[in-house]
């Protein structure tokens, strides 16, 4: 037993140090090693633990240990994910859930080429004229005032086309689907910080907690301290930044700059779909209006970003991933992209930061509710522990849904596919996400979308339509996520 952990421990140990080797920032972490072990206090007789000791006081420890908590959580956890699903003597059961995954990916990048044929553009993008590339640049910092055209051009999809390919797929039925979900009983465990009492809380300022936790600047700490929902906003931005990994170097400075001189040499039909994304959605919330400008610098520089195709591993199908020759990022533009990224516009000043913070969220979580995948964190997994806790927990809702020949999953797949962006007020939302970083789980979104339900089911039930029901639902202002979230888990 003893040497099979040794083993394991090995074989994890050497992942770690491939990874980090692959880092964009392992050169400068390995100078600042050999600095360190050049400096007197490093003897040579004892160089293991005196270098040790050198790399503990210098803070370099706390860095690598947060570049291996990001690397844990992300690429290794998905090495984990296919080792356990690889088993090629079975057959796999989700394997039309996967040929699913790949017909939308490939309608969603036909539509794209469609309409560029339509509008007689190429896909790949061409060189901006000189008069064009000058006025984006003059109005970079207020491009709500750059004129650009958009009467011709469309999203390229919406919440409501993925989830009619969702209910149209021969066989389907959420419940049937041979997917892994929690039942109420394991999310109250997996939540469980969220509903202790911690009597030592009381005895900090939490200002003082953040502080003290944010001087140490252990990720894990700041993950932690999320996971009560309470955090001071003033600090929320810092405490995300670590947990995300999204510190600024050099090297992410320059290439911001690379990004944005990208947009400024060359013409996509991606910009015009940013553009109109933007304005069909922040642009009239009242909310996200005044970020207006920011967002498009965000949203742009995000379209070129080659770096997130390789960052969203192949995690969704067995075969290797495909790629494609627009748009440069490999995400295709649909109807509210942009609310991903309007909330961390209350938390950063500046648009690199902020940048760096939206693509981690986005990597991390977001992509994952846009496509049909397997993914325990994925939009169908999320559906499917909906519906099963609806069915459990809600009888009288579910019969009512039924007897309407209603698909629930219709009331509330908008939230659900957003993570509730544009639908809560921003300071709950911000709340909401909270506990997605702190407990590392899109699964919240379910519980929350239940307990929003029982929380008006009384006026539910007296309706007969789904337009009367989408009107029951459609003003969220009045909620407060955290006591409603501790009302779930508390339910027996």
């Amino acid at each position: 037993m003893e040497e099979l952990k040794d083993t394991s421990i090995h074989k994890m140990a050497s992942k770690l140090i491939n990874a980090i080797k692959s880092l964009n920032d392992y050169t400068d972490l390995f100078k600042n090693v050999q600095k360190l072990a050049c400096n007197p206090n490093v003897d040579k007789n004892d160089m293991r633990q005196s270098l040790e000791d050198a790399i503990r006081e210098s803070g370099l420890e706390t860095e690598i240990r947060n570049l291996i908590f990001q690397l844990i959580r992300t690429n290794l956890k998905i090495d984990r994910v296919f080792d356990a699903e690889q088993t090629p003597s079975q057959v796999d059961p989700l394997v039309y859930l996967r040929r699913a995954g790949a017909q939308w990916d490939r309608r969603v990048r036909k539509s794209l080429y469609t309409m560029c044929a339509e509008l007689k553009v190429y896909a790949q993008g061409q060189p901006r004229t000189s008069s064009d590339r000058d006025e984006l640049l003059t109005k970079w910092d207020e491009l709500s005032n750059y004129s650009v055209d958009l009467a011709c051009y469309r999203p390229v999809y919406a919440p409501k086309d993925l989830l009619d390919v969702l209910l149209q797929i021969p066989k389907w039925e959420f419940s049937h689907i041979p997917l892994k979900v929690k039942k109420l009983c394991d999310l109250g465990t997996h939540y469980n910080d969220l509903l202790r009492e911690e009597s030592y809380y009381s005895v900090w300022d939490l200002n003082t907690q953040c502080e003290r936790v944010l001087a140490m600047k252990h990720a894990t700490l700041c993950q932690h301290i999320l996971k009560k929902g309470n955090i001071p906003a003033t600090y929320r931005g810092a405490m995300w930044s670590y947990v995300l990994g999204s510190h600024i170097t050099d090297f992410d400075i320059d290439y911001w700059n690379k990004l944005k001189g990208n947009v400024l040499s060359t013409d996509h039909i991606v910009d015009k779909l940013v553009f109109k994304d933007v304005q069909l959605t922040a642009s009239n919330d009242d909310q996200y209006f005044v970020f207006e400008d920011v967002l498009y610098q965000i949203m742009l520089c995000f379209s070129r970003d080659t770096q997130i195709g390789e960052m969203v591993l192949g995690e969704n199908y067995h075969q290797k991933p495909k790629t494609y020759e627009a748009p440069p990022s490999g995400v295709v533009p649909f109807h509210g992209i942009c609310m991903f990224a309007a909330p961390f516009c209350y938390l950063f000043d500046s648009p690199i930061h902020l940048y760096y913070s939206f693509r981690a969220f986005y990597v991390r979580y977001c992509h994952r509710l846009t496509t049909i995948n397997t993914h325990p964190q994925g939009i169908v997994s999320i559906c499917l522990l909906f519906e099963k806790l609806l069915q459990s927990h809600e009888p009288k809702l579910w019969s009512h849904f039924r007897e309407l020949q209603i698909h629930p999953i219709r009331v509330v797949f908008k939230w659900l596919m957003r993570a509730f962006s544009g639908h809560l007020p921003p300071d709950q939302l911000l709340v909401l996400w909270d506990l997605i970083l702190g407990f590392d789980s899109l699964e919240i979104l379910a519980l929350f979308a239940i307990i929003i339900l029982s929380f008006r089911k009384e006026s539910i039930l007296q309706v007969v339509t789904l337009e009367s029901i989408d009107a029951i639902l459609a003003d969220l202002s009045s909620i407060k996520v955290i006591p409603l979230i501790k009302l779930a888990l508390s339910r027996d």
